[in-house]
């Protein structure tokens, strides 16, 4: 009676200890794991990553999310950037709004960004527009500029 009691126990506990491995496994990244198909021995890290120990190898593949990043401005999100394309040091905002740019580094903006799945940016000196970048676009600032509007 207690081996059927011990064994009950284990298997209880084996059950409960892969319920959430495999509520994890749907939202895997399917690049992870037919990486992990293709070469055993990897471990899931998260739903971006996997290790294989033996191999001291890492794979991390990019999120979804910011698959859709323009440049880097994350997905979701408007930028203003100091270089003439969408990267470097940038001023961005997940909300929606007139802006000011005065605070980048430098002064100057240079490039805008629209990660945004709909709406528009607009680089402006006043309410003058010098510049737009519809969703999911960028594009260059060659006037002065003190703040954005996005719509």
């Amino acid at each position: 009676m207690r081996i059927r009691s011990a064994i009950a126990v284990i298997a209880a506990t084996i059950a409960l200890t892969l319920a959430p491995v495999a509520a994890h496994a749907d939202t895997v990244d399917p690049q992870i794991t037919a990486a992990l198909k293709a070469l055993p021995g990897g471990e899931i890290i998260d739903d971006h990553t996997a290790y294989w120990p033996d191999l001291t190898m890492t794979l991390t593949v990019v999120n979804p999310l910011l698959r859709d990043a323009i440049g880097g401005c994350p997905n979701g999100s408007v930028c203003a950037f100091v270089n003439a394309t969408p990267s470097g040091t940038k001023l961005s905002w997940t909300s929606c709004s007139t802006f000011s740019t005065t605070v980048i580094p430098g002064g100057v903006v240079r490039s805008i960004a629209d990660a945004r799945s709909t709406g528009s940016l607009q680089a402006r000196n006043g309410t003058t527009v010098v510049a737009t970048a519809t969703a999911q676009s960028w594009n260059t600032v060659t006037a002065a500029t003190d703040n954005v509007k996005c719509s």
